[in-house]
C-alpha cells in the first residue's frame, strides 16, 4: 500500500492531537495507557504526540497514580499556563477585558471607555486594554494565544466581519484583519451572545447536552444556539436574532426599524417606557421598576409579569421548532425576579406542544460583565481545543 499523502497526514497527526488534547482535558489526570484504551490510538502514535505537547509546555507530567503491580503510571495533566488568552466585550462607550489561562481561570480584569463610536478609536482603545491585560498579568505577549472579541449585531465569524452592529453603527467593518494587524495575535469576533453560549459548552465541567439554546435579556434578546455540539451561526452570522421575531406588524417601533418585534415589548428602554406609562413618570430605571413590584406595587408587578407571559409564548415557540435538552436565560434581565419568572413558566407551559416540555429544561445563570468578557475569551479557547475538521475556516476577506 502506498504512503499517505503528506497533507493527509499532517492532517491525521493533527485530528490525533486534538483528541489526546480533549481526553486529557476531560479527565483531569489521565495516564497514557487510559489514552491508548479510551482513543484506539497505537502507543507509538499516542507516545510522539503527548512528548511533543510536554515539549510545548501545554502538558505536563504529573504524581504517579495508583498501581496495580509494577511500576505506577505516569499522569498527564493539561498545563493551564502553556498559553493564555484574552476575552473582551466591546459595548457602547467602553469595553471590559479579561486576561484567562487555558482553565478559563481569570488572571486579570480590566475596563476601558470609549471616547466615541468611530471604528479608529474604538482599536485604539481595545489595543491599550489588551496592553494593559498582558502587563496587569506579567506575561510575556509570545505566549498569547489569541485574542476573542464579542459584541452585540450580525457578525460574520468567518471572515471577522462585524455585518452590522445597532449600538456603535458599524457596517461592514473588517474588525478581525484590523485588530490582527495591530496586534500581532489571531483574532476571532463574534456575536456576544454566541462567546456566551460557548462559554457555557466549553467552559461549563457540568454541561454536557449537546443540543441547547442561550437566551439573554437586558437593552436587547439575544439568543445563541448549540446543534449537536456545534454553534449555529447561519450563513452570514445572523443567527439567533431572537429578539426580532416579529410578535404584531402593528406594534412599536424597533430599532432595527421594524415594528412589532418581540424586543420593542420587553427591552429594558420598553419597560421603562410601560412604567412611565401606568405606574409613574417618577420610575427611574429598572432596578426602580423591580423594586417597585417586590414592595407590591401592581402595576409594577404587572409589567413584569406581562413581560414575562410574552418571552414564555416565544420560548414555547422555540422549544417546539428545536425541540431542545437546556435553555439558559442570562443577561441583565434575570433581575426582574419571581413574577417574571412565574409568569415565563406559565406562558411556556401553556403554549409548548405537548410532550416536548417534560424533558426540557430551563435554567437562570448568572450575569455580569465579567461574565460576558469570559465569554469572548472562550472564543480562543473553544478553536484551541476544536479538531481540525471541526474549525471553521478563517476566510480570507474578499468581500
Amino acid at each position: 500500500m502506498s504512503p499517505l499523502p503528506l497533507g493527509n497526514r499532517k492532517l491525521i497527526r493533527s485530528i490525533n492531537r486534538s483528541i489526546i488534547l480533549n481526553v486529557i482535558k476531560k479527565e483531569g489526570e489521565i495516564s497514557r495507557a487510559a489514552i491508548a484504551q479510551l482513543t484506539g490510538l497505537s502507543p507509538a502514535t499516542l507516545s510522539g504526540i503527548t512528548s511533543q505537547l510536554i515539549d510545548e509546555g501545554l502538558v505536563f507530567e504529573k504524581t504517579t497514580g495508583d498501581s496495580t503491580g509494577g511500576r505506577p503510571p505516569i499522569l498527564l495533566a493539561l498545563n493551564p499556563r502553556g498559553g493564555f488568552v484574552i476575552g473582551i466585550k466591546l459595548m457602547e462607550g467602553h469595553a471590559v477585558g479579561a486576561l484567562t489561562d487555558l482553565n478559563a481561570t481569570v488572571l486579570a480584569k480590566g475596563t476601558i471607555d470609549l471616547a466615541d463610536k468611530q471604528l479608529e478609536t474604538s482599536v485604539e482603545m481595545l489595543v491599550e486594554l489588551v496592553n494593559r491585560l498582558i502587563k496587569s498579568s506579567d506575561i510575556r505577549k509570545k505566549q498569547l494565544m489569541g485574542v476573542g472579541i464579542g459584541l452585540a449585531g450580525v457578525i460574520d465569524f468567518a471572515h471577522g466581519i462585524v455585518r452590522q452592529n445597532p449600538f456603535l453603527g458599524w457596517q461592514n467593518i473588517k474588525l478581525r484583519d484590523v485588530l490582527e494587524t495591530r496586534m500581532r495575535v489571531p483574532v476571532y469576533v463574534d456575536n456576544d451572545v454566541n462567546t456566551l453560549t460557548l462559554s457555557e459548552k466549553w467552559l461549563n465541567p457540568a454541561q454536557h447536552e449537546e443540543d441547547f439554546i442561550v437566551i439573554t435579556i437586558g437593552r436587547g434578546i439575544g439568543m445563541g444556539i448549540v446543534i449537536n455540539g456545534q454553534v449555529y451561526r447561519g450563513k452570514s452570522g445572523g443567527a439567533g436574532e431572537f429578539g426580532h421575531l416579529v410578535v404584531d406588524p402593528n406594534g412599536p417601533l424597533c430599532d432595527c426599524g421594524k415594528h412589532g418585534c418581540l424586543e420593542s415589548y420587553i427591552n429594558d428602554r420598553a419597560l421603562i417606557a410601560e412604567a412611565h406609562r401606568i405606574v409613574s413618570p417618577d420610575v427611574i430605571d429598572m432596578d426602580d421598576l423591580i423594586h417597585r413590584a417586590s414592595i407590591g406595587n401592581k402595576e409594577a408587578a404587572s409589567i413584569l409579569s406581562r413581560a414575562g407571559t410574552l418571552l414564555g409564548r416565544q420560548i414555547a415557540n422555540l422549544v417546539n421548532l428545536f425541540d431542545p435538552k437546556l435553555i439558559i436565560i442570562s443577561g441583565e434581565g434575570i433581575r426582574m425576579g419571581e413574577v417574571f419568572f412565574s409568569a415565563i413558566r406559565t406562558a411556556f407551559h401553556e403554549c409548548v406542544m405537548p410532550g416536548l416540555a417534560e424533558d426540557t429544561e430551563i435554567r437562570i445563570n448568572s450575569w455580569g460583565d465579567g461574565i460576558w468578557a469570559l465569554g469572548a475569551a472562550s472564543l480562543v479557547i473553544a478553536e484551541f481545543f476544536k479538531s481540525p475538521i471541526q474549525k471553521e475556516e478563517r476566510t480570507e476577506n474578499s468581500k
